[in-house]
């Protein structure tokens, strides 16, 4: 537990350090901006170091501390690196080393990209197709395709195509809302609603989880910050993709969705992940890369069917103990930027076995000529 620094006021009105202090104040300079830490003078430099972390999104060993042009070794005390208090430093991240979508940098205003000037070929063919002879192609062949439109919402005649509906495609548009209509289309199969303007609030979820057939939720690149409870009645889901939103992390109910195969959540704010993940055993597939997680629940080595596991540039610091011994079809692991270490996985008991299936499939994408590089990828991190 940090103190709070205590100062004394002096007749002058300059501000001392009182001698009983238990911490000290440290600025540290990370792209332009100061970045002060209460910290004790006992405390290490790797201390330091896993108290910046989530001020810049740089991962501890990705982080080099220079005071006075001179780099601070990790295992030294504040005290014994001539730290004092008001000591300024210098951060310098390493490329690659980090959490998250990266280090956190200066705020700049940027002006959007609209999508309306890229996409202006697009909407115009759309509009050429009269709305009628649109509809009777939609009913025909199940495939509602309105893709880079310049939609701002989705079209009324859209819900008239009803059971007839398997898939409604509104990708790369401006839509900001999910609406209550969407329960007409009792037969949808895949939602795919990528690349758009929806907020948490916008998704009507009363409507949607009376879908009983679908099996496919895309929401990539949207503006979502959580998913709710009624995210679980969608039992009939077998991908969900939400990457590239603002998530802090899943319900305690996506364990109910034992049905699901693929979860891509890849490039949120995730910091921790529910223990009833465990439950959703048929998992193939999950990417968490570019979160900010540390640990998984040891809950996730009961998903036995887990092939590929992607997890890089996040802060973990350990993986269920068990993983390797009871994901026995686990085959693709990424902790690359990450604190976790080929060495450290090497510990792991299950690990020789694991090696073995990553090795043998490396060798049959060769054998098959799919387009991997010859040189092996360990999926860490050397020391």
């Amino acid at each position: 537990m940090l103190f709070l620094f205590k100062t004394l006021i002096t007749g002058n009105g300059a501000m001392e350090p009182d001698s009983n202090a238990t911490t000290i104040t440290i600025n540290v300079k990370f792209n332009g901006v100061t970045i002060p830490i209460s910290i004790s003078p006992n405390s290490t430099i790797k201390d330091l170091k896993s108290l910046l972390l989530p001020s810049t999104n740089v991962l501890p060993r990705g982080q080099k501390l220079i005071f006075k042009g001179k780099v601070l070794e990790d295992p030294l005390t504040l005290t014994a690196s001539n730290l004092t208090n008001g000591s300024k430093l210098m951060l310098v991240a390493s490329q690659g080393l980090y959490q998250g979508d990266g280090p956190i940098l200066k705020k700049a205003n940027v002006v959007p990209k609209s999508r309306k000037d890229s996409h202006l070929g697009s909407s115009n063919d759309v509009k050429k197709i009269p709305v009628k002879n649109r509809m009777e192609r939609w009913k025909a062949t199940g495939v509602v395709a309105l893709s880079e439109s310049n939609l701002e919402a989705v079209p009324e005649e859209v819900w008239v195509c009803g059971s007839s509906a398997r898939v409604l495609d509104c990708n790369k548009n401006s839509i900001k809302s999910v609406p209550d209509e969407i329960a007409r289309l009792t037969g949808l199969e895949k939602l795919l609603m990528n690349s758009n303007e929806i907020e948490d609030e916008s998704i009507r979820w009363e409507g949607l989880t009376t879908l009983k057939y679908i099996t496919v939720l895309s929401l990539n690149h949207n503006n979502l910050t959580t998913l709710p409870s009624a995210l679980g009645s969608l039992t009939s889901l077998k991908e969900l993709h939400v990457s590239n939103n603002k998530l802090g992390g899943f319900p305690d109910e996506i364990g109910h969705l034992t049905k699901l195969e693929v979860l891509q959540a890849n490039n949120n704010r995730i910091s921790i992940i529910s223990d009833s993940i465990g439950n959703c055993h048929s998992l193939v597939e999950v990417d968490f890369s570019s979160n900010l997680l540390s640990e998984l629940p040891e809950t996730f080595s009961s998903l036995n069917n887990l092939k590929v596991l992607y997890l890089s540039n996040n802060a973990m610091k350990s993986l269920p103990s068990k993983l390797f011994k009871t994901c026995f079809q686990l085959s693709t692991l990424d902790l690359h930027n990450t604190e976790i270490t080929i060495d450290f996985l090497r510990q792991f008991e299950g690990w020789d076995n694991f090696d073995e299936r990553r090795r043998s499939k490396h060798q049959k994408q060769i054998d098959f000529r799919v387009g991997v590089s010859r040189d092996f990828d360990e999926g860490a991190d050397k020391n």
